[in-house]
């Protein structure tokens, strides 16, 4: 996966630098032991394009995979054994914690969005709002957890939102302006957050819409437009798994939460030598 290799380094250095002081003041370089990662809770487990990549910092290092991305794990069961210097177990052991538990918490988040629009043709989102310089992980989280990923970034996909409605002057003009200058591949979706900016949306002939912090009683009224009219609707703003539950059965195409990544937390893992 492009750019964990990078990102992976770049925790590396922040945590080790020259050294573990503490680690190589007590045993020799030629000292062996071995570990194994256990989940301290229930979870969905996903780390392994971690794995795979920190075995190439750590070549001395076995790493073997007992739980597999996407599978369902309970409080004590081993997840990944580890063999070798002891030295260098220890100099990993954070990072590797760190990269694991935070792409399992968003894993675990998303899944149970998942199984809850079970039975429908709703798909589940995320969104940009990742922590900065993780978010090919993160979004490889969410795909881990069932979910799907919305745009990677600004380059990928056009949504006018607000801001871009405010400077062009009108949701019309804005989507004009995308007809002219975009590939004639790529899809026009537009931020609404009313009926009235949604009926202009319709007009300008958007290809879809995000309805962004609506009523329930506005989006009914959206999905009854929709009948008339071919643009997808994709509803966002305060996803929970309460509203999801309001929303599911509506004729609604995507729902996207940018709670299952900036809110997820991490699964508590904890790594111990036997």
């Amino acid at each position: 996966m492009e750019g964990i290799k990078e990102i992976i380094a770049l925790a590396l250095k922040e945590d080790i630098r020259h050294g573990d002081i503490t680690s190589e003041s007590i045993f020799e370089k030629s000292h062996t032991s071995n570990a194994v990662i256990k989940a301290k809770q229930d979870c969905v487990i996903c780390g392994e394009a971690v794995v795979n990549e920190i075995k190439e910092f750590f070549k001395d290092i076995e790493i073997t995979i007992f739980k597999k991305d996407g599978e369902f794990v309970k409080k004590g069961d081993i997840v990944y054994s580890l063999q070798g210097n002891t030295i260098e177990l220890l100099k990993l052991e954070r990072t590797l914690l760190n990269f694991v538990q935070r792409l399992s918490g968003i894993a675990t988040v998303t899944n149970k969005f998942v199984r809850e629009l079970e039975g429908t043709s709703i798909k589940l989102l995320d969104t940009r709002k990742t922590t900065p310089g993780m978010r090919i992980l993160e979004k490889y989280a969410v795909k881990t957890g069932g979910g799907n990923n919305h745009r990677f970034g600004l380059y990928d996909g056009v949504l006018i939102k607000e801001n871009h409605i405010k400077a062009a002057g009108s949701i019309e003009k804005a989507v004009q302006m995308c007809r002219k200058n975009i590939p004639h591949l790529i899809k026009i979706e537009v931020e609404v957050e009313n009926l009235n900016q949604l009926q202009q949306a319709i007009n300008a002939k958007a290809d879809g819409v995000l309805l962004d912090n609506m009523t329930l009683k506005d989006i009914e009224k959206a999905c009854k437009l929709k009948e008339n009219h071919n643009f997808f609707i994709e509803v966002s703003g305060g996803i929970t798994l309460e509203k999801l539950k309001d929303l599911k059965n509506l004729n609604i195409d995507y729902i996207s939460s940018g709670y299952i990544t900036h809110s997820a937390g991490i699964v508590d893992l904890t790594m111990l030598f036997t």
